[in-house]
This record gives structure tokens, C-alpha cells and sequence, in this order.
């Protein structure tokens, strides 16, 4: 699923741990980054703010050395529980399923810190309400975000995990310390009105009167060591959007020692979602947090200059050593499964250091700082050395079996990591067709500007230049590949079933078609070389880092902007997949309850904004297409406006009726796959992209 290392259950990522994953012990330990003390005198009032999704209610409460996040959900499989991005982090109480759904209202929220055996503990206080006259303690979870994740999926918490509840008539309480004796984590539940009794070994909360909501008091904190947050003024310059909401879901995920990808369930780095959001957001970024993102890219670099997707902090690691070496070390241990974001650095890393001006005033020095393990540049030249020596086979000799492949053994390897994400194809188009060669022409650029000098022999220098020479055969090539056609009739046969079959109407899509060959981008190739035909929202990558003739082009963005089932577009938003095209197995595979099916997700509809923005500035395009182009950029941002109450999301999904899509929160209903983070880091990038002067900003969105 999204980030699927961290999706499969822990006892199978224990098994295939080997693969593609070193521990940060063979770098350096204990840290990352050198403590950044906070200064309490100059932080300003705390940052708080809530979302409500569905039957789930978030606040977000950050204020110097606590930062967390409290989850309500309502219906009738009740829980709470809270997340800590101190070292991904968190406490949840499960409650068993009831006869019918209740309702959480929240009330207030606060900071509470306390020492504990002489060590700091961070966390919150809150006080709730429920409709409910009796609930049942089904179980009780601390520990890793992953295992708290995990449990959500029905998957059993490791051995020794688990914490003995404490209880009296007023409150129950669970606490225990780490597996390897640090501080670990704390919950509690304390009755105002109500009482905790033992019923045949069950926990189980009973009203006081009739008629009358439980009232609660919610206690959560964690001793893991806290991350040092950005202040407004930090994170953002005045270019900014004035969404107060992005704004603030923004700085809940920024810390000085890297950014989250996304909140409750990915409360720490994510190597893709940190070059990605911090490629969108640069503009609008302060040059210090752009250096903290591509910094901590960097100081989690392989030996052999592959990009982490992930890591195992905080218990979680110590799990992960306790099984594998039968230790309680807890050095973080880094996940190289994912093939996109190793050429993805080159050209993100040359947006800043080659391309803004200001990241070129401070590249030399950007570049000589200390990382992990040595000099920031001595890292840069390792990761543009793994994709030139990477780029030859398909230069030499253009077939399918020398393009970019996952790896052995893994059934994902770009931002689609699902097991169904990619069709069950091998060969992403995405890393292929726009990465590849975007990270061929990022080589050139560093090589022509001068600052690879001091971090490479003339050898290197020379293996870098041979690949920069590449690109154009990579783009042309590769693409060429990947290009899947139909017959009028054909593709109007495909999209008239699909509809058919997905309940949806099919008139202004087979309207949109025309009488002219369809031809697009396939999503993959499988293990033969085969496209696998699903249009899909990754060519947006193509128009933000490529430069694609203008036929082309325009032939490409009017795929997108038909409306489904023939292209992608629907009135909540842009999806990122459209299997219409595929045989029919492939439609339940990739249908509104997968989690990269026909969804939206915020920061693809972002990627295609931007790069519609960027192709608009070129100055060698026709007047038609042009015009074409316009008219993209103005329904998109149409839809993105209509879907704007989950603007911060990770995702959303959809429903028909009457004619019309109507947003779906994802993991609102129980066919959905998973649930959506309520704030999600590339979901914020709206805030470095503004809307044709056409389309008004909703009210939600002006400054508060």
C-alpha cells in the first residue's frame, strides 16, 4: 500500500528485512542531526487546529518539544488515539464494535509535560464527550506508529508490546517503557462522570445517568526524544497562500531534522514525499527549511547513493534488531526498496543548487556542510554516480529488459505502492520516461556549473558527463515503449462497459473521445515488456521536469482532462487511475476502494498544476495549443476548488449519485482499503501555486 514497506505486516517485513535495507549503525549513531535546543522564550502561542473527515475528528497540538496528534473516531467501532512524531510514536485505545454508532465531541486540548523516573515525557490532555452508555475496552496499543498501524489492519502487536492496564473506578491508565528500558509511552481514559468496572475480564466504561454523554479525560505522552519544530516564519516566505489550514498542517509536519509525510500513520521521513513536497513548495520556502529537506535526503543516503524511502526509528527499531540480531540497539534502519526517489535527487537537489537563485547563493556552502558520514557534496556525487552508471545498458542498446525495473522479489518501487498500484507491472513509466532523464540533465547542469569540483576525480567527472549525454535517448526511447494505442471503436467499447460496470455515466466521456486514434502513456510494462493500459495522473511528472514537443503535449494533457471513464477528470477532482482502458480483470484491481485505484490524491492534482503553470511559461508553443493548455489549467483548478474541504488529506475517493461525483473521504467506508492522513506533507503544496486569475478562491482559503 502507500509507503508498502511499512504497510506489510510486521512479521513478513521481518522475514524480507535483508533485502534492500542497511542499518544506520554501519554510518554513524547515536543521531542524525546535533540537538537543536529550543528556545522558550521566543516561541510564540501554541499551534492547534482540528479536521474533521468523515467520522473522524483530528487536533493537532504542537508547542516546542510536544507535538501531537489526538484521533476520535465516531460509528460504531470507536477509538482514541494519538501519535507522536517523537520517534513515530504513539498510544491508542480500541474500543469492541457497538450495537449502535456513537459520537465523539471534543473539547479542549493541551500540552502537558512531566518527568518520569527523572526523564521527560511530552504529551496532551484533552477532555471528550460520547453518546454512548457503555463502552468495551477491546485493547489498548503503545509503541511504534507502525504497530499502531499494523493493529488498525488487524494485524497482531509483537510480543512483549503489550501494556497492563491499571484500573480504578475513576480511570484506567496503560504505561510501559521502551523494549530497550527508555522511556516509553502512557494512556489514559479518566471518568468524569462515569466509572470503569471489571466485566468477566473486560474493561468496560459506564454511564452515570440516562440520557447523559460519557464524559472523558484523555491523557497521552511519550518519552521519546523530541524534533525541533519550525515556526511560521521559518518555514515560509511572504509568497505564500494564505490557507490557514495547509499553513498549519504544514508546520505540524516540518522539523528542523526533517519533514513527516503525513499524519496520524506516517509521522516521520519519507524520502519521495520530502523531494517531492519540497520541489512543490520551494518557492514559497524559506532557503533553511529547503536545506533541511534535501539535508536529510541526503544524510540517509545507501553507500552506493540510493535514496531511503524510509526508516525504522524508536521501538520500532528496536524490534527490528531485536529479531534480526537479537539485540536492543535502536540506530534507525533505512528502507532502499523504492527505485523513483533515487533519480528524483538530481533534479530537485539542481532546482535549488542550480536553478534558485536564492539556493545558488548558498549552494557552495549548502554542499561543504557536514551530513551523515561526510560532506553533503561527497553524498550528492554518490546518488548522480548510481544513476549514471545506471543510465548506460538502455543508452547502448533501447530495450525493455535494460529500462529501470523494480526490484527482485517487489511488487512496488514508485510512489504507487500498493500491491495493485502499478497493474502488476515491473518497469514504472514514471521512473523510466521523466526521472531518468530529468536526472541526466540535472548531472549536466552540476557538471557545467562548476560545483561537483571539489568532490570528484576527473574519472568521475568524465562517467557523469558520458551520462549526461543520454538523456534525450532516454526520454525519446523509453517513452516510446510505454505508448499504448486504440482504435476509436475500440477505446469507445472499453469505456462504454467500464461504465457500465462502475455505475457511472459514460455519455461526456464517449462525447470527449472523437473519431481519432487514442494514444497514451501505459502506467508500467510487465515482466515481457507489455504495457499495461491504465491512463493514469503520472504524465503531470513529465510536464513539470520535461519539455515534451508540442503535439505531444497537447495530445497528452487532453488525455487527462476528458472526463472519466475516458480520461481522468470527475467533478471532485483529478484521479490518479483510470483502468477503463485494461482488461476487465484489472477493474475491481484499481476501482474507487483502492488506495492508488480511481482516487484522488491532493498532490498529484498539484504535480499536473504546476507543470500546466510551467508549460504555459515556455514561449515556443503554437497559439492553439496554448489555448488548450489554458482551458486544462481552468478545469483543473475547478475541480480542485470543488474538493476543498479535504484539501490537506493524503486522499479521497468518490461516490455517483444524481448525476454527479461526490467526495467520499477515503476510509470513511469499510470497502476502503485503508484510511487517509488528515495531513498530509505534499498535500500543503497549494500553498506555492496560485489559480488562474478565472478561478476565485474559495472563503476557506483567504487569510483567517
Amino acid at each position: 500500500m502507500h509507503h508498502a514497506a511499512s504497510r506489510t505486516p510486521f512479521s513478513l517485513r521481518l522475514k524480507h528485512a535483508a533485502s534492500g535495507l542497511l542499518l544506520a549503525a554501519l554510518l554513524a549513531a547515536p543521531a542524525l542531526f546535533p540537538a537543536l535546543a529550543y528556545d522558550r522564550a521566543a516561541a510564540t502561542a501554541p499551534l492547534q487546529f482540528r479536521i474533521t473527515e468523515g467520522r473522524i475528528e483530528n487536533a493537532f497540538h504542537q508547542d516546542g518539544d510536544i507535538a501531537a496528534h489526538l484521533l476520535l473516531s465516531s460509528g460504531s467501532r470507536p477509538r482514541v488515539l494519538v501519535a507522536f512524531p517523537a520517534g513515530n510514536s504513539g498510544a491508542g485505545v480500541w474500543f469492541e464494535e457497538t450495537a449502535t454508532p456513537v459520537q465523539w465531541t471534543l473539547g479542549e486540548v493541551r500540552g502537558e509535560r512531566h518527568r518520569d523516573g527523572g526523564k521527560p515525557w511530552n504529551g496532551i490532555v484533552a477532555t471528550a464527550r460520547v453518546d454512548a452508555r457503555r463502552l468495551v475496552v477491546k485493547d489498548a496499543v503503545l509503541g511504534s506508529v507502525r504497530v499502531l498501524r499494523d493493529y488498525q489492519l488487524g494485524q497482531p502487536y509483537p510480543a512483549g508490546t503489550a501494556a497492563r492496564p491499571e484500573v480504578s473506578a475513576a480511570a484506567v491508565r496503560w504505561q510501559r517503557d521502551r523494549l530497550d528500558g527508555a522511556p516509553g509511552y502512557a494512556i489514559a481514559l479518566e471518568a468524569e462522570n462515569g466509572r470503569f468496572v471489571r466485566e468477566g475480564g473486560k474493561i468496560v466504561l459506564q454511564g452515570a445517568a440516562a440520557g447523559e454523554p460519557l464524559r472523558l479525560r484523555i491523557r497521552a505522552s511519550t518519552g521519546e526524544t523530541p524534533l525541533t519544530p519550525f515556526d511560521a516564519a521559518g518555514l515560509l516566505n511572504e509568497h505564500a497562500a494564505p490557507d490557514l489550514r495547509s499553513r498549519q498542517a504544514l508546520q505540524f509536519l516540518s522539523y528542523h531534522e526533517k519533514f513527516l509525510a503525513g499524519s496520524w500513520r506516517f509521522d516521520t521521513y519519507f524520502g519521495r514525499d520530502t523531494l517531492m513536497s519540497v520541489r512543490l513548495l520551494m518557492p514559497v520556502l524559506q532557503p533553511d527549511a529547503v536545506d533541511a529537506g534535501i539535508g536529510a535526503v541526503l544524510a540517509r543516503l545507501a553507500p552506493d547513493g540510493e535514496v531511503a524511502h524510509e526508516e525504522d526509528i524508536g521501538e520500532f527499531a528496536v524490534l527490528r534488531h531485536r529479531k534480526e540480531q537479537g539485540t536492543f540497539a535502536s540506530a534507525p534502519i533505512y528502507d532502499y526498496t523504492m527505485i523513483d526517489d533515487d533519480y528524483m535527487l538530481p533534479p530537485v537537489a539542481a532546482a535549488w543548487l542550480l536553478e534558485d537563485a536564492r539556493g545558488r547563493e548558498r549552494a557552495r556552502s549548502f554542499l561543504a556542510a557536514d551530513g551523515q558520514g561526510g560532506r553533503r557534496g561527497d553524498a550528492l556525487v554518490r546518488n548522480l554516480l548510481f544513476v549514471a552508471d545506471r543510465s548506460r545498458a538502455f543508452a547502448d542498446e533501447p530495450v525493455f529488459r535494460h529500462l529501470i525495473a523494480l526490484k527482485p522479489d517487489k511488487p512496488v518501487g514508485q510512489w504507487r505502492d500498493s500491491n495493485e498500484g502499478l497493474g502488476r507491472g515491473r518497469y514504472p513509466y514514471d521512473v523510466n520516461a521523466v526521472w531518468m532523464p530529468a536526472a541526466l540533465r540535472a548531472i549536466g547542469g552540476f557538471l557545467d556549473s562548476g560545483l561537483l569540483d571539489a568532490y570528484t576525480t576527473p574519472e568521475q567527472r568524465e562517467r557523469l558527463r558520458a551520462a549526461a549525454g543520454r538523456a534525450e535517448t532516454w526520454e525519446r526511447r523509453a517513452g516510446e515503449l510505454f505508448t499504448v494505442r486504440l482504435a476509436p471503436a475500440r477505446a469507445a467499447e472499453q469505456v462504454r462497459a467500464y461504465a457500465a460496470a462502475s455505475g457511472v455515466s459514460a455519455q461526456a466521456a464517449l462525447a470527449a473521445l472523437g473519431d481519432e486514434e487514442l494514444a497514451f502513456a501505459a502506467l508500467s510494462l510487465d515482466a515481457d515488456g507489455q504495457p499495461v493500459p491504465v491512463l493514469h495522473s503520472d504524465e503531470g511528472f513529465r510536464l513539470l521536469f520535461g519539455r515534451p514537443d508540442a503535439r505531444t503535449l497537447a495530445r497528452d494533457v487532453g488525455n487527462l482532462m476528458r472526463p472519466f471513464p475516458a480520461g481522468l477528470m470527475t467533478d471532485v477532482g483529478l484521479l490518479v487511475a483510470n483502468p477503463a482502458y485494461a482488461d476487465r480483470e484489472v477493474w475491481p484491481r484499481l476501482g474507487s476502494a483502492a488506495y492508488h485505484g480511481t482516487v484522488v490524491w491532493a498532490w498529484q492534482q498539484a504535480v499536473l498544476a504546476a507543470g500546466l503553470q510551467r508549460q504555459l511559461a515556455r514561449t515556443d508553443l503554437p497559439a492553439d495549443v496554448r489555448v488548450e493548455l489554458g482551458a486544462a489549467q481552468s478545469r483543473l483548478w475547478h475541480v480542485i476548488r470543488a474538493a476543498d474541504a479535504v484539501r490537506t488529506s493524503e486522499l479521497w475517493s468518490w461516490s455517483y449519485r444524481d448525476g454527479r461525483y461526490q467526495v467520499e473521504p477515503f476510509g470513511a467506508q469499510g470497502a476502503h482499503e485503508d484510511e487517509s492522513n488528515a495531513a498530509q506533507l505534499w498535500s500543503t503544496v497549494f500553498l506555492a501555486l496560485s489559480p488562474p486569475e478565472a478561478v476565485d478562491a474559495p472563503a476557506s482559503t483567504k487569510k483567517e
